[in-house]
């Protein structure tokens, strides 16, 4: 999907709702959302870019990539504490399990993992009475 922030967070909100993660996972779904968010910002003002966003669920984690037109890559960086900007990938970094970037055809790609907490610790067994 080829978009901008609200139509990248009303997507990307919609196919959560699909994995039941609004009931079972709201504090990922808020996470993936200001990923989504930071991702397709970053394209359209670093890469001077349209964002193309992809999500994919593996059954294990949930795969967040944006592409845009920049080759590139994202560096974390430690803004001044009086900066309006620069945060966005320290961002990402603390909402994802994990995130990486890499060079593509015609640019890059950024994808941020995800994966639900389990629904339920397991318990201790139970004891025969």
């Amino acid at each position: 999907m080829s978009c901008g922030v609200k139509a990248a967070r009303d997507w990307t909100r919609g196919h959560l709702e699909t994995l039941g993660w609004s009931r079972s996972a709201p504090e990922t779904v808020e996470a993936v959302l200001l990923t989504v968010s930071e991702l397709v910002t970053n394209a359209h003002v670093h890469a001077h870019s349209t964002a193309q966003l992809v999500l994919t669920w593996d059954s294990e984690c949930l795969h967040v990539t944006v592409h845009d037109s920049s080759a590139r890559l994202p560096q974390p960086r430690n803004p001044d504490g009086d900066a309006l900007g620069g945060r966005g990938m320290l961002l990402v970094d603390a909402l994802a399990d994990e995130w990486q970037s890499h060079p593509c055809r015609n640019g890059k790609d950024v994808t941020a993992c995800f994966r639900p907490p389990d629904a339920a610790p397991p318990g201790p067994p139970d004891e025969a009475a």
